[in-house]
Parts: C-alpha cells; structure tokens; sequence
C-alpha cells in the first residue's frame, strides 16, 4: 500500500504553499498600513544598534528568509568614490591620510538586504582586519567586531512612504486590490563608527531594498475592502 501514501503527498507537495510564499503586500489602506508598521520596526532596530551587520542577520533570521541565515558581503570590485571633505571631518583625518573606499552588497540567502558604501581610515584597523577588507567578502561590521564598535547615526532618510502625510486623518486610500508597487530603495542612514576609545574610524552610507519585505508570512485574510470585488 505504499504508493497509496506516496500519491497523495505527491499531490500536496505539488499545491502551492501560500504561507510559505513571499509576502504580497496589497495596494490597499491596510496592506499600506502593514508595511508601514514593519518598515518602522526595522528602522528604530537599525537606529538603535551598535551594528547594522548584526541587525540584518536578526531580521534575516526572524523572518527565516534563508535556511542559513547568515549575512555575506558581495564585493563590488573596481568601485572607487573619494572621501568628501565632510567625511574626512567627521572622521578627523587631514587631507593626506589615506582613507579607502569599499562598496558592497550586503546579502542573507538570496535576498540582497542593502547596498552599503563605506570610507574607512586603514591605519585605525589591524592588518588582519584590512586583509579581510581588501581579499574577502566579509561585511565590514563582521570583520571590525574587534574593535567593539559604536555608532553615531548622522543622517537617516525614509525614502518611501506606503501612504501620505496626514493619512491618518484623511478617508483611506481607495483599494487597488492589486499588489503594492514597492521601489527599490526604502530606507538610506548615515552612521559613523567609532572604536572603543571613540577614535572615528569609519563612515557608512547604507541604502536598505526593497528585499528587507520579501518574507513568508501566515496567509492573511482578505483586505474587506476588495473581498465584495
């Protein structure tokens, strides 16, 4: 009787599985509503963290968007931005010091969490730790947790706003029971870190995607206002 067992669980293995699908934010006021409660619930994590590394790892994790949920660094080789005379301030080097330039792509599993573009002064690390920088993909936070590092948020923008300012006091968004059109970017901060001593050793510029939503939730009901459609 064995293939009486297999043929049914064949068959549901075949069925989508819908709680186990990326999210679908719907273009409706409450599918707007959701995605702003977890935008927020991500920023106040990032603002309040001592590393953006460990935050994403947690939220990769909590969200359980990769089997191993571990973040990894995709290098972008060959990218070159000079740091501005601002940077060089807030990081209080002169002019001559050498600061270098590392732009990556910072990934859990498939899903490309943010870009980051960091400046760091290489005399501030420990040869181990600019090695790390210069051969490997290790995210910049993994590989100067040495140094127990703080940061100082210097800018923080929401780039996308799911509904206008004031619609908590406005009739809701009319239903487009479709799914929600959600760009790209979506959060950018500015930080930077200081060591232990609070000697400044590197700025970051961290642009968090769209991919930050793009995990599996419980089938949810159908918003009331595109259930008579």
């Amino acid at each position: 009787m064995p293939r009486l067992v297999l043929v049914p669980a064949l068959l549901l293995a075949a069925l989508p599985a819908r709680a186990e699908a990326p999210s679908r934010w719907p273009d409706s006021q409450l599918g707007r509503v959701e995605a702003i409660a977890v935008l927020q619930t991500l920023n106040a994590r990032l603002l309040a963290a001592r590393s953006a590394t460990a935050t994403l790892e947690a939220w990769c994790a909590g969200h359980r968007m990769a089997a191993a949920p571990r973040l990894s660094a995709r290098l972008v080789r060959g990218a070159e931005a000079p740091a501005s005379p601002e940077t060089r301030r807030r990081l209080q080097v002169g002019p001559d010091e050498p600061v270098r330039y590392r732009r990556v792509r910072l990934a859990c599993g498939d899903h490309v969490l943010s870009e980051a573009d960091n400046w760091y002064v290489p005399g501030r690390l420990t040869p181990e730790m600019n090695r790390l920088l210069d051969e490997t993909d290790t995210p910049f936070g993994r590989a100067v947790q040495s140094l127990a590092p703080t940061r100082q948020t210097v800018e923080a923008e929401t780039l996308w706003q799911p509904l206008p300012e004031g619609w908590d006091q406005a009739p809701p968004v009319p239903a487009a029971c479709a799914d929600l059109a959600v760009p790209e970017a979506l959060l950018r901060h500015r930080a930077v870190l200081f060591t232990a001593e609070r000697q400044p050793f590197s700025e970051v510029v961290e642009t968090y995607t769209r991919a930050v939503l793009d995990f599996s939730r419980p089938a949810q009901a159908e918003d009331p206002a595109c259930a008579k459609r």
